[in-house]
């Protein structure tokens, strides 16, 4: 294929997303750059609204990684006259050489030769009694609210779970002025001191991770380790918060707001409906599309770079996305940039060989409870899109019907939501597998159906009742 008719669509414009189009920019392409978010930074660099009433500076928004935010900003604005940038825009199927796009209600068809997958995470929940209750949110979710509205989830707030995130999040409110009541991290903190020699590989994050620890400790914020969560008290909102250490003593501590995670999962819907092969990681606990050290998948064409392809953190995202690029180029027969700032292939591969050394670290730490599902009671809610709950899959199992999980999703809805299996997919897989007997891999995969997320069904999609796709030109 020659470079004038290559079509380059990078999806998501976080860290990998914007240093991959900054890569294939500076080779002299014009690559598209597809963002559900209405202004570019992704989760980690997500910035307010250009409307949002409040202002913060980035040193208050992103704390030590203000740097790192700034630089990927202003890498952004310097491209915008080079890309073809399409915020606001929701990626929804993809099929080869197309890729189905929502905005402003209006569907658009995009044709791709080369396709950069950087779709980003989502937050690890794993169910309690209560966790649907208003004043319940995601890690991450409480953190764009601080990030993107600035306001705080709740007057007074417990962050619970565990992983990094947890530490972060609640750093970010005590620091901003909120009423952080607790931290309440179910891993032992012995765990968490075995793995240090492998986060010592990135003494500079470890040192981040020490620091926010020791901020709150010594901001008098209760921080509790390898404690089990119990449930989340309230008729009709979050009202307090049940938990026992690991000597089994039980505690209740009162809040309006719950910040509940478990480490983050890669988004790999896309790439699934791509076509992309999976394996099962055991590092992160779940299916992965499989990708060579370049972020090339098993599907000509298309690559993943970020979290989306693996959980490995912002630095390693711009490093990956990098590659991903560069992969590209290879690919077209075109040269690299060339000079500073433009690391070569090898060196992006050894800082990222280097990253995944800490990442591993990173899991052992902060493992998710991995026997817990066993002991949910039966009414508990663990699809909230369909209501789906504990009971009712256990009797679908116990009945013989099934032992893999889209037989199961099948018979019980589970996983066919709004949020088509983010939310409840890995606390079915968990359930399947106490169930049967199985390890986890061996219950199966959740594929993923278009579209990936919820598209609504408006009249701005029909003219005289005919439904209206615009279908790019694209020159074979």
């Amino acid at each position: 294929m020659s470079t004038a008719s290559a079509r380059i669509v990078i999806v998501g414009a976080g860290p990998a997303g914007v240093r991959a189009a900054q890569t294939l920019a500076a080779a002299g392409l014009r690559p598209v750059v597809i963002d559900e978010n209405a202004r570019w930074g992704g989760q980690i660099y997500r910035q307010p609204a250009a409307n949002a009433g409040f202002s913060r500076p980035k040193s208050a928004l992103y704390g030590f990684e203000a740097k790192k935010a700034d630089a990927l900003h202003r890498a952004m604005a310097d491209l915008l006259q080079k890309i073809d940038y399409r915020p606001d825009t929701l990626a929804w199927s993809c099929e080869p050489g197309r890729l189905d796009t929502l905005r402003e209600g209006r569907e658009a068809s995009v044709p791709w030769s080369h396709l950069i997958i950087a779709s980003g995470a989502t937050d690890r929940i794993v169910p309690l009694p209560g966790w649907t209750l208003p004043g319940v949110y995601t890690l991450g979710g409480a953190q764009v609210a601080l990030k993107s509205q600035g306001c705080a989830i709740g007057r007074r707030t417990v962050f619970a779970g565990t992983g990094p995130l947890l530490y972060l999040v609640a750093y970010q409110y005590a620091k901003a002025g909120a009423q952080v009541a607790a931290v309440l991290d179910t891993s032992p903190f012995a765990r968490e001191v075995a793995a240090a020699p492998k986060l010592l590989s990135q003494p500079g994050t470890f040192a981040k991770g020490l620091y926010y620890l020791g901020w709150l400790k010594a901001h008098g914020i209760r921080v509790e380790h390898g404690v089990s969560l119990d449930a989340i008290d309230g008729e009709h909102a979050a009202q307090s918060l049940r938990w026992r250490t690991a000597d089994g003593t039980a505690h209740a501590i009162a809040c309006d707001a719950v910040g509940l995670g478990y480490g983050l999962r890669p988004e790999t819907q896309l790439a699934d409906l791509a076509g992309c092969r999976f394996v099962f990681d055991s590092l992160n606990r779940c299916w992965l599309p499989e990708r060579d050290v370049a972020g090339r998948s098993s599907v000509k064409g298309v690559y993943l770079a970020g979290d989306g392809a693996g959980i490995a953190g912002a630095d390693a995202a711009e490093l990956g996305g990098r590659r991903a690029a560069l992969a590209v180029l290879e690919d077209l027969g075109m040269a690299a940039p060339q000079g500073a700032p433009w690391p070569t292939a090898a060196a992006l591969e050894k800082r990222l060989a280097r990253i995944s050394r800490f990442r591993a670290g990173i899991e052992h730490a902060f493992a998710p409870p991995s026997h817990c599902a066993a002991n949910w009671p039966d009414d508990l809610t663990i699809c909230r899109c369909e209501e789906v709950t504990a009971g009712t899959l256990r009797s679908c199992i116990r009945s013989g019907a099934t032992t893999e999980v889209n037989r199961l999703k099948a018979l019980t809805r589970i996983g066919m939501g709004r949020c088509q299996g983010r939310m409840c997919g890995e606390s079915a897989m968990a359930l399947l597998a106490a169930e049967t007997g199985k390890p986890l891999h061996e219950v199966g995969r959740l594929r993923s159906q278009a579209p990936i997320k919820p598209i609504p069904i408006s009249p701005m999609l029909f003219e005289d009742g005919v439904q209206v796709v615009e279908e790019e030109a694209h020159d074979e």
